[in-house]
């Protein structure tokens, strides 16, 4: 088949275009680049997948029509995947501009896109901030969704709103799958997980937030990439409505248009994901305890429900053994001699 996909220099992208690829699909894959955090770690990314006679690259940015206009030009997509947008939701307290120029305009340009192209399924990462500082757990798709802690969150939450109406007006099958905390190898500098290892390799304390008293339902990038992919083959339509009494289905009744969390509903304590990241690494780390950020929240849990009834699969891998595969990608990344070293050693 024949995928777009925004956001292959992330973290995400990357790894799901690589899937695609190493199966035979053939990728167009369109990312701005952006300075959020170390250019040189998406630009090995992309050039990996350049190895492929499978994947084609566009540079630009959601903002920019035209450059996305060619890249759909290339592609000829059966299937858009967008997951490229202004990710972090602390530095959205520092730079909202930012998530409202990739967030809210960009999407709307991929919603344009597909109004024209109609591709079978059109698919845009979401994520669990949408659900806030929810008391109910676990999280739900059905749960109110409204009170947004952050403008990363409220133009996620933004996003699926515009979503919904594109697919009602113009018949786009659409889904919006909702993240939960990914992790892995080629990940984002700013998570905690790199955050933390980069720390402890280099003698410096981990800023421990919320003084460790918060908890993460973390999904490894394997099993994000599987839900993904599984969920790219169930196109929103009545004859796929789940039955209430294996899940409460987000199907809309108006729009071939669904909701779907993708994480374990397997919450790990903070303390308890540091002791993991201590014994892969095999040293303990230096703990400075803060008191919680602005616009963080004490938990995430995913109910995994709906995404398991449309399926037949939910995340498995545990953090113990996804936090060893991040540990030793880090060490062989940033142990050969030709790098540099790691984002500290750079700053």
């Amino acid at each position: 088949m024949r995928y777009l996909i925004t956001g292959t220099a992330g973290f995400i992208g990357f790894h799901l275009a690589k899937r695609l690829i190493d199966e035979g699909h053939f990728v167009v894959g369109f990312d701005g680049m952006t300075p959020y955090y170390d250019v040189t770690l998406k630009e090995q990314r992309h050039a990996i997948l350049a190895r492929s006679n499978g994947f084609k690259a566009v540079v630009g940015m959601l903002e920019d029509r035209d450059a996305l206009d060619h890249a759909a030009e290339l592609a000829e997509p059966e299937v858009i995947i967008h997951l490229a947008a202004q990710a972090g939701v602390r530095y959205s307290l520092e730079n909202p501009k930012a998530y409202v120029d990739s967030n809210l305009i960009g999407s709307w340009n991929m919603l344009e896109l597909a109004r024209e192209i109609g591709p079978k399924h059109l698919m845009l990462a979401s994520t669990s901030s949408i659900y806030g500082a929810n008391e109910k757990i676990p999280f739900a798709e059905t749960d109110r969704a409204d009170e947004p802690m952050t403008i990363y969150a409220a133009t996620k939450k933004s996003m699926e709103l515009m979503a919904h109406s594109y697919a009602h007006l113009y018949k786009v099958p659409t889904t919006a799958f909702r993240f939960f905390t990914v992790y892995g190898p080629w990940g984002r500098p700013d998570m905690a997980l790199f955050k933390f290892i980069d720390a402890i390799h280099n003698d410096r304390p981990i800023d421990i937030y919320g003084e460790g008293r918060m908890s993460r339902d973390f999904t490894y990038i394997d099993d994000l990439v599987e839900g993904i992919l599984r969920l790219s083959h169930v196109v929103p339509a009545e004859e796929n409505r789940v039955p209430s009494e294996k899940a409460a289905d987000t199907l809309s009744l108006q729009a071939p248009f669904r909701v779907v969390n993708i994480g374990g509903g397997q919450p790990v304590e903070l303390m308890t994901f540091i002791e993991t990241i201590e014994k892969a690494v095999g040293r303990p780390a230096l703990r400075n305890l803060l008191p919680m950020q602005q616009g963080d929240v004490p938990r995430t849990y995913a109910s995994p429900d709906l995404l398991e009834a449309l399926t037949d699969f939910k995340p498995s891998i545990s953090v113990e053994d996804g936090v060893a595969r991040f540990a030793a990608w880090y060490d062989e990344y940033y142990g050969r001699p030709e790098k540099a070293g790691s984002p500290a050693r750079q700053a």
